[in-house]
C-alpha cells in the first residue's frame, strides 16, 4: 500500500487523506442515524394515547426520554400544547429547522471529496504525463520505454486511486443525504400527526 503511495507521486498522499477524511465522516454519520433512529410509527401511537387521556406530562417525559430528531421536535410543541394550531406549526417548523444542521453535518465535506478527488487526479495525469515528457526532453527524443514509463505510471496510479476515493464517497453521499431526507420526513410527519391529535374535538365538545 505504502509502496503504491510513493510510486504514484505526493498527490497520492492528499488522495490518501481523502479517503481516511471520507471514511470517517461515513462511519459517523452512520452511528449518528442508528444512536437516532426510532420506531416512528410506534412511537406516534403511543403517544397519541398518551395525549388522547390528556397525559401530556407523561408524554413530554416520553419524548425527553427518546433519542433523535423527532422526540425533540414534538417535545417543542408539547411544551406549549395549550397554544393555538397555527402556533404550534410555527414550532414545530422552527424545531424541525433546527434539526436540519444536526443531520446535515459534515455531508458538505463528504461531497467536496467526491467531486474534489477526480480533479486532483486528473491533476496527477497531468504531471506524471509532464514527468514522462520531461525524460524525453532530456534525452533529446531518445528515452527509453523505462524512463517514460515512471511517468507514465504515476500518471495511471493518481488516476485510479482518485476515482477509487470518488466513486464511493459519491455513494455514501448520496445514501446519507437520503437518510437525512428519510428524518426530515419522518419529523414532518409527526408534528403534523401530533397536532391532529391535539386540535381533535374531544367527546364532550362532540356532544355539545
Amino acid at each position: 500500500m505504502m509502496e503504491l503511495v510513493q510510486k504514484g507521486g505526493p498527490l497520492m498522499w492528499l488522495i490518501l487523506g481523502c479517503s481516511v477524511t471520507a471514511l470517517g465522516v461515513f462511519c459517523e454519520r452512520l452511528l449518528f442515524f442508528h444512536r437516532t433512529s426510532i420506531q416512528t410509527g410506534d412511537f406516534l401511537r403511543g403517544l397519541a394515547n398518551l395525549l388522547r387521556k390528556k397525559n401530556f406530562a407523561e408524554a413530554i417525559r416520553e419524548c425527553a426520554a427518546s433519542p433523535g430528531p423527532v422526540p425533540r421536535v414534538l417535545l417543542a410543541m408539547l411544551v406549549r400544547h395549550n397554544s393555538p394550531r397555527s402556533e404550534l406549526r410555527d414550532i414545530a417548523q422552527e424545531a424541525g429547522q433546527l434539526e436540519v444542521p444536526r443531520l446535515e453535518r459534515n455531508l458538505a465535506l463528504l461531497a467536496t471529496i467526491a467531486y474534489a478527488t477526480p480533479l486532483v487526479g486528473l491533476l496527477g495525469t497531468i504531471l506524471g504525463l509532464l514527468t514522462a515528457f520531461q525524460q524525453i526532453s532530456t534525452h533529446g527524443g531518445y528515452a527509453t520505454a523505462v524512463e517514460i514509463a515512471g511517468g507514465v505510471y504515476e500518471s495511471l496510479l493518481t488516476s485510479a486511486a482518485a476515482l477509487t476515493i470518488a466513486i464511493p464517497a459519491f455513494v455514501a453521499h448520496s445514501y446519507l443525504v437520503a437518510r437525512s431526507n428519510d428524518v426530515l420526513h419522518d419529523i414532518e410527519r409527526a408534528s403534523i400527526e401530533i397536532l391532529d391529535v391535539l386540535h381533535e374535538p374531544s367527546e364532550s365538545d362532540t356532544i355539545a
